[in-house]
């Protein structure tokens, strides 16, 4: 059985090969971690060793040593190879190891599901993965990780960081989500009972929305930079995400049949699928927005992009937002409101002005009327000034219909 020793501060490798006293220096300071890692290494050295599958040469390649068992390394080669899939289990089985560790298992999975993943959310995934999940779980084999474990893990994420800032229970429960994935699937192939159950996501606050009413979007529109006045004007009247409208295409743009197709979107300034496949919709095309995108063809006609710079890029969102949208709101003395707001007021005026629930989310790329109803009806009647006069009117002409009965 090898050790792993210390020399000047820093950790070398001690065992014995062929009858020989081998010792591989490593440039890894002396520390916890560091030993653990060693140990790690060292276990599955020895288990090599007694399957007669130690190839010396691809554990130290630049070690003077390795000479010395160029035809043993060869022997070694030729058996890992004939136990094939076997070799692994029968390596952890000597190791003592029933499952494999967290980050390996990380890797693993990510390889095999990222085929069916857009681009942004391999992304996101990624930093969930590797920017959280892997540098605190690392080693840990998924087996051994339990609900406590979990429990604590994600209490730790909720605390402020050194910085002072706190992270989002949306974004912890984003966090989460892989590790569940994660560690189920570990679950059903290693046969050990999965340990993330029960564990409800953190409880979020629903954000507001603040719409737009019609005189505000109309003053915006009059005060915007001319050559975005074409841009916001398709963005408050057809409740196109940015992402959408960034990543719109003259070719999607059908002036003949007053259609807009949505079929890519712009994330992180690559071109991507849409959010969902219910995203993927036609748009209507009302008067004022075919006006729009009918100026704009005069100014990008002959690009790509329908609304872009001048070298034909698509828009940046963040220059937008920083140097086009906040400063016409501060222009006009309103309070700050997210650029997104364009979708939610392209909802709430289509509401007010009796448009059919259906057709609304249809418009929005929604598969139910859930959202229209659920988020937007409570902003209508500040919009139509007849809150309850339908109601009133029924009551009316019925009132009027019992007289004449009456009287009758």
């Amino acid at each position: 059985m090898g050790s792993v020793n210390s020399r000047n501060g820093k950790l070398y490798l001690d065992f014995s090969y062929q009858g020989q006293r081998c010792r591989e220096q490593t440039a890894l300071p002396q520390s916890q971690t560091n030993e653990r890692k060693l140990q790690k290494l060292m276990n599955q050295i020895d288990a090599d060793i007694r399957l007669g599958c130690f190839v010396y040469g691809e554990y130290f390649p630049d070690s003077k040593k390795a000479k010395l068992f160029i035809q043993q390394d060869r022997e070694a080669q030729k058996k890992k190879q004939a136990l094939m899939g076997n070799y692994k289990s029968a390596l952890m089985e000597l190791q003592g190891i029933d499952t494999i560790a967290f980050d390996e298992f990380v890797q693993e999975w990510f390889d095999e599901n990222q085929v069916r993943w857009k681009e942004s959310y391999k992304d996101s995934m990624k930093i969930y993965l590797w920017h959280y999940l892997v540098p605190h779980f690392g080693e840990t084999q998924v087996d051994k990780i339990t609900r406590a474990d979990i429990l604590k893990y994600r209490a730790s994420l909720v605390k402020a960081r050194p910085c002072g800032k706190t992270l989002s229970a949306d974004f912890i429960n984003h966090v989460m989500t892989p590790l569940r994935m994660i560690l189920n699937e570990a679950a059903d192939r290693y046969a050990f009972s999965a340990t993330f159950e029960n564990i409800k996501p953190l409880r979020i606050e629903k954000r507001d929305v603040h719409p737009f009413n019609l005189d505000e979007v109309t003053q915006f529109l009059s005060a915007v930079r001319r050559e975005f006045k074409d841009y916001f004007t398709v963005r408050f009247f057809t409740g196109m995400r940015t992402s959408e409208i960034d990543g719109l295409k003259w070719k999607y743009v059908d002036f003949d049949r007053r259609i807009i197709t949505i079929r890519e979107t712009l994330v992180n300034g690559r071109p991507d699928n849409t959010k969902t496949l219910g995203s993927a919709r036609d748009i209507q095309m009302s008067s004022v927005v075919y006006e729009a995108l009918y100026s704009q063809r005069q100014v990008t006609g002959d690009k790509e992009y329908v609304f872009c710079n001048k070298a034909g890029k698509p828009l940046d969102k963040g220059n937008v937002r920083d140097r086009v949208w906040k400063p016409t709101l501060t222009k006009l003395g309103m309070e700050y409101r997210r650029p997104y707001e364009t979708r939610h007021t392209a909802a709430t005026l289509w509401l007010a002005a009796g448009e059919a629930p259906e057709w609304i989310a249809r418009q929005m790329g929604h598969t139910t009327t859930k959202m229209p109803f659920e988020i937007y009806s409570r902003y209508v009647p500040n919009l139509t000034r007849k809150d309850g006069s339908a109601f009133e009117k029924l009551l009316a002409n019925n009132a009027i219909t019992q007289s004449t009965k009456n009287e009758g």
